[in-house]
């Protein structure tokens, strides 16, 4: 017996209550470009350039992260960040310096890393150097353009996909609401003052799979209904066709959020930045494939589809008729009593 959560006969208006949820969704995505001048665009290394370094302590070594943060903060190498890796006691840390001029010459950055090296050991214990990175700003601008190439690459292709998977009205739909799922998910992430990286950008192409694969489940069924009620107002298939597929969605999305949950309260601050975005993405993919998708589907499909061909239709007759029909229609009458005479 197939589990529901939702018992069969619901219907929630969801396609009554769109204009609301855009705008709500649009207010998101303001607030995120509007914090941008206030709270900063945060960069990571692996945009911005940098340094960052895997050090480890020797035992009975006390320190923490903001020692660490003190005493490297005078070397004049950029904005630092300090993670600390594995539980407590292990004293391994992943500290960073984003925006630091990382030179090319390897001369140059052994002297950095020994300028490190000696700052920690001076004013907290030994210490050694497990793991050295450099990234310079030209490889971050290269990772950035590549990022935005990425993005557009493939939701151009989804927009191929869904037009030759589905119909032209369906595709837009799908692709506006993977934007906007983007967007969206940038837009919280800069309210919360936290930094992209590469972590983030494979998180949020992992959102565009995810949304897609929601709205494909929901078009589906659509479609499905469209062909089952020809007769029937395109909102209230649409409507009934969400419902139909409410259940599945509300398990599919919680089953991944409880994956992606124990990513971020077990897996530890290096995937953790992966997993909240991932989260977020998560909740709005499946309110996008309901609130956004959908909705521009059934503007297009009255706009430029079958609906409106059909409602077209009969004022058409009704326009080109005038006394034709009434007469047809009297020819019809008469031809069965002239045959039967």
């Amino acid at each position: 017996m197939p589990i529901e959560i939702i018992s069969p006969g619901t219907n929630f208006d969801f396609i009554g209550k769109w204009k609301w949820c855009m705008a709500g969704s649009l207010a998101i995505i303001l607030a995120g470009l509007l914090a941008i001048p206030v709270l900063g665009l945060h960069w990571g290394i692996d945009f911005a350039g940098g340094i960052e370094l895997q050090v480890h302590f020797a035992e009975g070594v006390s320190v923490d992260e903001g020692r660490i943060r003190d005493a490297v903060g005078g070397l004049g190498l950029g904005e630092t960040s300090v993670v600390r890796f594995g539980e407590a006691g292990h004293e391994s840390y992943e500290i960073r310096f984003a925006g630091a001029k990382a030179e090319s010459a390897e001369e140059r950055q052994g002297q950095v890393v020994d300028r490190i090296q000696a700052a920690l050991a001076d004013k907290i214990g030994k210490v050694s150097v497990d793991r050295v990175d450099f990234v310079g700003p030209k490889v971050g601008a290269d990772l950035r353009r590549d990022g935005i190439r990425a993005f557009t690459i493939a939701f151009a292709l989804i927009l191929v996909y869904i037009a030759v998977r589905f119909s032209f009205q369906f595709a837009p739909g799908a692709v506006v609401a993977l934007v906007h799922d983007v967007l969206v998910a940038c837009a919280v992430w800069i309210l919360m003052g936290q930094e992209f990286d590469l972590q983030v950008l494979a998180a949020l192409l992992g959102i565009a799979g995810y949304s897609l694969n929601d709205t494909i489940i929901v078009y589906d069924r659509i479609r499905e209904m469209m062909t089952m009620h020809t007769a029937q107002d395109l909102p209230d298939v649409i409507n009934r066709s969400v419902n139909q597929t409410l259940s599945r969605t509300i398990l599919t999305s919680g089953t991944t959020m409880l994956a992606v949950l124990a990513l971020l309260v077990l897996g530890g601050p290096v995937i953790r930045p992966f997993a909240a975005v991932m989260a977020i993405g998560i909740v709005v993919g499946t309110y996008s494939s309901i609130y956004i998708a959908s909705p521009i589907m059934l503007l297009l499909e009255q706009r430029f589809g079958a609906s409106a061909k059909r409602a077209a239709a009969p004022s058409a007759g009704k326009a080109g008729s005038g006394k034709g029909p009434g007469k047809g229609g009297k020819r019809d009458a008469k031809g069965p009593r002239a045959a039967r005479a």
